[in-house]
C-alpha cells in the first residue's frame, strides 16, 4: 500500500497472513528446522543461563524444544551445580498476561485459552534467557509477532530483563519492516543459516 507521498507503508496485518501461509507451505521446512536445531545447539554452548523460557510451536513455527531438551541433558552430564530448567508460557487471557511454568518431556499438558498446549500443574519459573518465535524479523533485531503484545508486557515486568533471542527461518526476513515506538529489539536472532543479529 502506498501513501500520498509515494512511500510504501508496511502493513503488519497483511504481512502476518502472508508469512504464516508462506511458512506452512515451505517445501524444505523440515530441513530448515534441522539446520536451526544445530544453530541453536551451537549458540547455547557456554551460555551461563540455567533457566530458559521457550514456546510450544504453532502454525508451522520452528520447534525449539528438542534442542533445549538436549541442552538440559548436557547440563546433567556435566553435573552443573545448578540444574538446567525449561519453561513454557501460560497465558492469562483475562488479565492479558503471561508467565512461565516448568516443562519437561512427558510432563502433563493442557490447552490454554488459545488452544495452545501448556504445562499443567508445574511450578512457575522466571527465565533468564527467553527464546521467542519470529513470525518475521528485520534488521536491528526487530521481531514481528502475532500482535497480542504478551511478550512486551511480560518483559516490562521482569527485572533483570532476560536475554531475548528470536528464532525463525531465513525466509521470514522483512526488508521493508519499519519499527514503531513500542517495538523493542531482541538481543539476538537465529535462523537456519546462523546468527543474523547482532551482525
Amino acid at each position: 500500500m502506498d501513501n500520498p507521498g509515494g512511500r510504501k507503508v508496511f502493513q503488519k496485518k497483511t504481512a502476518r497472513k502472508q508469512l504464516i501461509e508462506q511458512r506452512l507451505n515451505l517445501p524444505d521446512r523440515l530441513l530448515r528446522a534441522e539446520q536451526l536445531q544445530q544453530v541453536m545447539r551451537i549458540w547455547l554452548l557456554g551460555r551461563p543461563e540455567t533457566v530458559i523460557g521457550a514456546y510450544w510451536p504453532i502454525k508451522g513455527e520452528f520447534d525449539p524444544l528438542p534442542a533445549l531438551h538436549r541442552w538440559k541433558e548436557d547440563g546433567e552430564l556435566l553435573e552443573q551445580p545448578q540444574p538446567r530448567r525449561i519453561g513454557l508460557p501460560v497465558v492469562d487471557k483475562v488479565h492479558m498476561s503471561m508467565r512461565f511454568h516448568a516443562w519437561y518431556p512427558g510432563c502433563p499438558m493442557e490447552e490454554d485459552a488459545y488452544g495452545i498446549p501448556k504445562p499443567k500443574g508445574t511450578e512457575v519459573i522466571v527465565p533468564s534467557l527467553l527464546f521467542v518465535a519470529c513470525l518475521g524479523y528485520a534488521a536491528g533485531g526487530y521481531r514481528l509477532g502475532y500482535g497480542g503484545g504478551f511478550y512486551d508486557r511480560l518483559l516490562a515486568t521482569l527485572d533483570p530483563r532476560p536475554t531475548t533471542v528470536g528464532l525463525g527461518f531465513a525466509t521470514a526476513f522483512l526488508p521493508d519492516f519499519e519499527p514503531e515506538a513500542h517495538d523493542l529489539p531482541l538481543d539476538a536472532i537465529l535462523n537456519d543459516n546462523g546468527i543474523v543479529w547482532p551482525l
